[in-house]
């Protein structure tokens, strides 16, 4: 009984994996990160582009050039601004979306394993669904690990994102300079959660200096609601698809009682959004 109830807590910690993506807006008040607007993009002197030809000087061999424009990097609280932007523009135009999910679960103590792939399917607000499509293994850590985590995160899709936002509401922000993360440029920000509460945690967010999209977060739960775990810490990575941002990602090790380490993985891939401007453009005109 003690196991079911320790790794019962352990799937709870996975609905960190929506509120990172899907948040509600900044709260208002005296945090001006939601007040700035977002720069005119100009050239430098002395690099404007070649004037476009004039229609009467193409030919049937012309054709239009191609000028790659660089998006221009931006200044921290910019970033943070652009990425709270783009976390609102999701929730509203994210309708639906599917992926392969595979989850493996180890417990080194037992020496006890497990690897599920599923079909994830997911529908705007609050409908996620999962179809199984084969399990390798040890069935204890199916049944009473990465079961339960497929089941708290059902669960989870009815809780308020804004109770878990990476927002000014429920974090003080530290920056801490610049890095590289891949072939990606990124600003890395300390977070410190206000309160000590269930779902927030205290560690970093990495975000692109460009687009001001997550690309990654780490850290650990600040407060866990079970005596039977003893710390949670993870490490989650996403992705850029179409114009969403998605975890492909999540690294979590949780030192528990009884039990002792737990080390879950969970890799998504094959994401298929649909937008609901991609959808309206697709419609015809009534």
């Amino acid at each position: 009984m003690m196991r079911s109830r320790l790794l019962t807590f352990f799937g709870l910690f996975f609905s960190l994996a929506g509120s990172l993506c899907a948040q509600g807006p900044w709260p208002s008040g005296p945090d001006r990160a939601d007040r700035g607007v977002l720069p005119a993009f100009s050239y430098s002197s002395g690099s404007l582009p070649a004037p476009l030809p004039l229609a009467s000087e193409l030919t049937d061999d012309a054709s239009l050039p191609t000028i790659a424009i660089a998006l221009p990097r931006m200044a921290p609280e910019l970033a943070l601004q652009a990425y709270r932007g783009r976390t609102i523009v999701q929730a509203a135009q994210l309708l639906s979306y599917s992926a392969r999910t595979v989850i493996r679960a180890e417990l080194p103590d037992t020496q006890q394993s497990g690897e599920y792939e599923v079909e994830r399917h997911y529908s705007s607000p609050h409908q996620l669904a999962f179809k199984p499509v084969r399990f390798t293994g040890d069935n204890f850590v199916k049944s009473n690990v990465i079961l339960r985590v497929l089941q708290s995160e059902v669960d989870h899709q009815k809780d308020d994102p804004a109770l878990n936002a990476i927002s000014p509401a429920n974090y003080k922000f530290s920056y801490k300079g610049t890095t590289e993360l891949g072939d990606r440029v990124v600003h890395v920000y300390q977070v410190k959660p206000r309160q000590k509460r269930a779902g927030l945690f205290k560690g970093r967010i990495y975000l692109d200096v460009f687009s001001g999209s997550m690309v990654r977060a780490e850290g650990k739960l600040v407060k866990s609601p079970s005596l039977f775990v003893k710390k949670l810490e993870f490490v989650q990575d996403y992705a850029d698809i179409d114009s969403f941002t998605f975890p492909v990602h999540i690294h979590s090790e949780a030192l528990a009682r009884i039990v002792g380490r737990t080390v879950v993985d969970i890799y998504y891939s094959d994401y298929q959004p649909v937008s609901s401007v991609a959808q309206a453009k697709a419609s015809p005109a009534m």
